[in-house]
């Protein structure tokens, strides 16, 4: 059985444990809402893009663009992992490393090479653990940098995949739903899928300058880089909603151990002070 002082320094140091976790969550849920609103926000602008680029794509007809052309055997994959550079955010790389292992495990047994580019210590590491090494790996990327490095990794992904280096590029992030929900999401960037829009309305009235390919083939590295940041922007969300939702259950958790661990401590207090008080009494009596 534990002695008083040994309880007493548990519950010192679960105190200063739940200080700690109280403060990342506050500091989470303050970044939370910035991230939050980038995530939210960009979304709308990609969405719109899409649409006009399906608009044009109807008036435009067949368009020959290179970053359409979806190879007839894909001999190799690039595929672009989205994770965090810290921890403490419950099974938010975890789960993702998980679903990406499986991914690359299906694509090793069709015969198909992938190469990997993570951004994060933590996805880097996870994916490293399970035997799948980052060709190249980017950390300490900050929220002020992310538009530079998408459009960095755009040009890469269509380089790479203009001189045939490898046949498809895919990303892999969690997409933010809700503070509670992050889902492993693995979308297919390249090559870009376009689908015209044949709807009736106003926007079937549009009259294009110039011509409608040439604003297609602007506008498609453009809504490659906005997938891309996309990306970023989500991931962002979710490792800090992550966090704060991890770092407010283990604060519950302290506070409950340390009631447990002063009724504990308090019974053995108790105990104690009983066991003196026999002593004396019987002390006592034998005089």
């Amino acid at each position: 059985m534990p002695s008083l002082r040994d309880i007493r320094t548990r519950i010192g140091s679960v105190k200063n444990t739940r200080q700690i976790t109280s403060a990342m969550k506050l500091v989470s849920g303050a970044k939370l809402k910035r991230a939050t609103d980038a995530a939210t926000n960009a979304r709308p602008y990609q969405q719109t893009l899409a649409g006009t680029l399906k608009r044009v794509a109807a008036r435009a007809g067949e368009v020959e663009n290179p970053l359409l052309q979806a190879r007839s055997q894909v001999k190799k994959v690039a595929l672009v992992v989205y994770g965090s550079d810290r921890g403490l955010c419950a099974g938010f790389n975890a789960t993702l490393a998980r679903r990406t292992e499986e991914r690359v495990r299906e694509w090793r047994e069709a015969g198909v090479e992938v190469v990997v580019r993570t951004y994060g210590k933590k996805s880097r590491d996870q994916l490293k653990s399970r035997g799948i090494v980052a060709a190249e790996a980017v950390v300490d990327l900050r929220a002020p940098h992310y538009a530079d490095e998408a459009t960095r990794l755009a040009g890469w992904l269509s380089a790479g995949f203009l001189s045939g280096e490898f046949d498809e590029a895919w990303l892999g992030f969690n997409a933010f739903k809700s503070v509670l929900t992050q889902l492993p999401t693995f979308p297919r960037v390249l090559p870009l899928t376009l689908e015209a829009q044949t709807s009736s309305g106003p926007s079937s009235d549009f009259l294009f300058e110039p011509d409608g390919a040439s604003i297609l083939n602007t506008l498609l590295p453009l809504y490659l880089r906005t997938l891309l940041l996309q990306a970023f922007l989500e991931t962002e969300a979710g490792e800090h909603a992550a966090r704060m939702t991890a770092m407010d259950s283990a604060t519950r958790n302290a506070t409950d151990l340390i009631g447990r661990l002063t009724l504990e401590y308090n019974r053995s207090r108790q105990a104690a002070i009983t066991k003196e008080l026999i002593e004396i009494i019987s002390g006592a009596e034998a005089l």
